[in-house]
């Protein structure tokens, strides 16, 4: 060995440093260096898959792009929109699937699949074996991840396609799970036409949910997308039987399933359905896929069956309707305001119907459907109780001068018989003294928005329908009349969130809702009067829209509120059709179907109570005078207010209510500054000056002003001037002149008149006049009548007359002026 000496020239002595001889040297063993050479190739391998994995990603699909599916809360899908290529694609995952399809999938083609890395080469030599021996393939030896790499990317059938396959299959195990691997194909496994993922294709051929799949199902969805034209169920049902029935066996030679269960399940035959888009609640569906764009999947708060039934009912009540006709429909559950109906339109996509528009949430003229809550917040303001008493009769609001539906009054009527036979003239009167604007307010603080036009304010005629408003805001609305006075918008969507908003007082809302209920419908399916249990009454309100545009039908139930529209998407009128007789039989008939256990009914709050009142004051029966109590009323009472009835409109007319007075011995009136030697006071209960012309002989006689004593000065009280009517006599019998074919006419006037005067023909109006001017009537039906001149003042006169003659089909009153 040699050593080399450093260091020793300076004197210094240095540590010695042995140098081997190259013949010496210790070389690698061979074993070392193939190691090292193969940790060298797998780093070039694992170098190059890098790079590989980076040039050429995955393929995979964006999971915001694609089809998408509204399903009921139930899963039943509702409707599907197709992705850009026209493809269905209900979204699922392996743990919403029946394990019975799960076994059948992975035991029919890749029972090792979570064991492999993505190929399988025991089935990759055995299918080449077999091809080989048989000339053709018999076994393609794909794993059902080298499926999934040909699913998401188009691979040619050569041999460079099946190396590529290979490679995608271990790129998808390298960066996917198994279960997102299995999702992949759950999903997009073709199976026939449009159809792809076993979802999708669950509920197109067999309808129902992949997770409710029996053996046999399971089977088949399992082996139908080896050759999806081939064993479509619903062209090749013998086809798709011979390979359910192979699957079957397998699994039962594996022993996954038992022969039992495989002998049951051969026998359950192959009937698919013709491959059909779902279509129900189609409005809203896409309605909530335009909120929601990029969802996949949209659960809804429907009721798939109830949906169902609900669109059939629709379906055949169209037939009865005019052409063009659409109808709407919404029914929501009180406890959630969760909707489980929802019809947008009569016939979705139907061009003379206007299928396209979504009547639930279009602006439409509300008719009378407001006035149950002009009544409830007139109840919670202390102006009125259930039984107080109005005036059904021609009144002028400041130039506005409204009339009834059926062109009738009534005189006087009360609250409830105001509400329920929905009289537009009390109505009017009641809102005028709430005030437009504080009622519009109220309703959309409680979630009912009004429409107005462009620079019009809240006015009178918005209670007849002088606005616009939405089916699902009234639906929301009423909803509170089983709520305690809370109303709320519907929910679509278990995700939406719950708005409440209180509307009225619990006491009000129970008030409205006990008149509401306690009205008998005179239509088909309404529930005749006495015949129903009052807690599982239907309370209901019809309204019509002027012009017959709108008819309407709202219903609130202990347990649901629904909503009924029909009419013309265009606005066009439709004669003839009103809410009654138009919408309110289809809202029974869905009422009906509903179901309605399980809710128990509100009770009459606290607040609430029975008291006895007295017309015409409105005071307490208790502590009123049995000579002023011309009519007794049981009436609901609202936190103790006991409000006495409307003063007089008219300045210029009597005031109605209490009046004291002094009278001589011959209970003549006796005026300030006048007096008598034997004078008394008299209390009069004075009805409203316009109601007098409906009342009995003996209310008009109690309620009398007594003539003024002579030699006494006039008093305030007597501001009406008398009106007659001239041209028609008391008793009189008129007859059409012999021979003559023009129908019979009188003219008529009211002499003394100063103002304007309305005349009235057994109730309906016919006209107006202003002073003495004549109105000419066409008396076309016999009978006895009795014709009415009313003036503003009160002052009224009334004939009695009788039309001789044969009936006339078709006949008619006309006035002319």
């Amino acid at each position: 060995m040699l050593v080399c000496r450093h260091g020793e020239a300076d004197g210094r002595t240095r540590k010695r440093t042995p140098v081997t001889p190259p013949d010496q040297i210790k070389r690698p063993s061979r074993l070392k260096r193939g190691l090292r050479a193969v940790a060298l190739t797998l780093a070039a391998l694992v170098l190059a898959a890098f790079v590989l994995d980076r040039l050429f990603p995955l393929p995979l699909p964006a999971p915001d792009t694609g089809s998408t599916v509204v399903l009921a809360r139930d899963g039943t899908p509702l409707r599907a929109f197709a992705d850009n290529d026209g493809v269905w694609r209900y979204p699922t995952t392996s743990a919403r699937v029946s394990p019975l399809y799960r076994q059948a999938l992975l035991a029919y083609e890749d029972r090792w699949f979570y064991r492999h890395p993505g190929v399988n080469p025991y089935a990759l030599l055995r299918g080449a074996v077999q091809g080989a021996l048989h000339g053709h393939v018999v076994s393609g030896g794909s794993t059902l991840t080298m499926q999934v790499a040909r699913i998401i990317e188009p691979i040619p059938h050569t041999f460079g396609g099946k190396l590529r396959q290979i490679l995608r299959a271990l790129q998808l195990e390298a960066h996917l799970s198994k279960t997102q691997i299995l999702d992949l194909y759950l999903n997009h496994a073709p199976f026939g036409g449009t159809i792809q993922g076993v979802e999708a294709a669950s509920w197109a051929y067999l309808g129902k949910s992949a997770s409710r799949l029996s053996r046999a199902e399971a089977a088949l969805l399992a082996v139908l997308p080896q050759a999806p034209s081939r064993l479509r169920p619903d062209r090749h049902p013998d086809a798709a039987r011979a390979a359910r029935d192979k699957v079957m066996h397998r699994l039962r030679d594996e022993g996954i399933w038992t022969a039992e269960q495989v002998r049951e399940a051969a026998i359950e035959p192959v009937v698919a359905r013709s491959l059909r888009a779902p279509m129900a609640a189609a409005l809203l569906a896409e309605r909530l896929h335009r909120q929601q764009p990029h969802a996949r999947r949209i659960v809804t708060t429907i009721d798939a069956n109830l949906q169902r039934a609900a669109e059939d009912h629709v379906a055949s009540y169209l037939a009865r309707l005019p052409p063009r006709s659409s109808v709407a429909l919404l029914a929501v559950e009180n406890a959630t305001l969760e909707a489980r109906v929802y019809i947008g339109t009569g016939e979705f996509a139907d061009p003379e119907r206007a299928g396209h528009v979504d009547m639930v949430r279009a602006p439409r003229s509300p008719g009378s459907t407001l006035k149950p809550f002009l009544y409830g917040l007139a109840l919670d303001d202390g102006l009125v109780t259930s039984e107080s008493l109005l005036v059904d009769a021609p009144q002028d609001f400041g130039g506005y001068h409204p009339g009834n539906f059926d062109e009738a009054f009534s005189g006087p009527v009360s609250v409830s018989e105001a509400l329920q036979r929905s009289l537009n003239v009390p109505a009017v009167d009641v809102l005028d003294r709430v005030g437009p604007n504080r009622f519009v307010a109220r309703l959309t603080s409680g979630g009912v928005d009004l429409e107005l036009p462009d620079g019009a304010r809240p006015n009178l005629s918005i209670i007849l329908g002088g606005t616009a408003t939405k089916l699902e805001d009234l639906v929301g609305g009423y909803s509170a009349f089983a709520n305690g006075g809370v109303a709320g918008a519907p929910r679509y969507t278990p995700e939406q969130p719950q708005r409440p908003r209180r509307l009225l007082s619990p006491g009000a809302a129970w008030i409205i809702r006990d008149i509401l209920a306690s009205n008998p419908a005179d239509v088909e399916g309404a529930p005749l009067e006495g015949t129903l249990d009052r807690h599982a009454a239907v309370a209901w309100k019809t309204g019509t829209s002027y012009g017959y545009r709108d008819a309407w039908a709202i219903g609130v139930t202990d347990r649901w509120t629904i909503g009924v529209w029909v009419g013309r998407p265009d606005g066009t009128p439709s004669p003839g059709q009103y809410g009654a007789v138009t919408a309110l039989p289809l809202l029974f008939q869905l009422a009906d179907m509903l179901p309605a256990r399980g809710v128990v009914h509100v009770p009459r709050p606290a607040s609430v109570r029975a008291v006895e009142i007295c017309w015409p004051l409105g005071e307490p029966a208790a502590r009123t005078d049995p000579m002023l109590c011309r009519q007794r009323r049981t009436a609901w009472s609202l936190d103790g207010a006991l409000p006495p009835t409307f003063a007089e409109r008219d300045p210029g007319a009597w005031m109605s209510g209490r009046i004291e007075l002094r009278v001589d011995a011959k209970g003549q009136r006796l005026s300030a500054g006048c007096h008598a030697v034997h004078e008394r006071r008299l209390i009069l209960a004075r009805w409203p000056a316009l109601a007098t012309p409906w009342l009995g002989v003996s209310d008009r006689a109690a309620s009398a002003l007594p003539a003024l004593a002579p030699g006494c000065a006039p008093d305030s009280l007597a501001v009406a001037v008398p009106i007659r009517i001239s041209g028609l006599r008391e008793g009189s019998v008129l007859r059409q002149a012999p021979n003559s074919a023009e129908p019979l006419r009188i003219a008529v006037r009211a002499l003394g008149a100063q103002d304007a005067v309305q005349w009235l023909l057994d109730g309906r109006l016919q006209g107006s006049t202003q002073g003495e001017g004549s109105i000419t009537l066409t008396l076309t039906r016999p009978g006895a009548h009795a014709l009415t001149a009313l003036s503003p003042d009160g002052a009224w006169a009334s004939v009695a007359f009788a039309v001789a003659g044969p009936p006339a089909a078709g006949t008619r009153w006309q006035a002319t002026r």
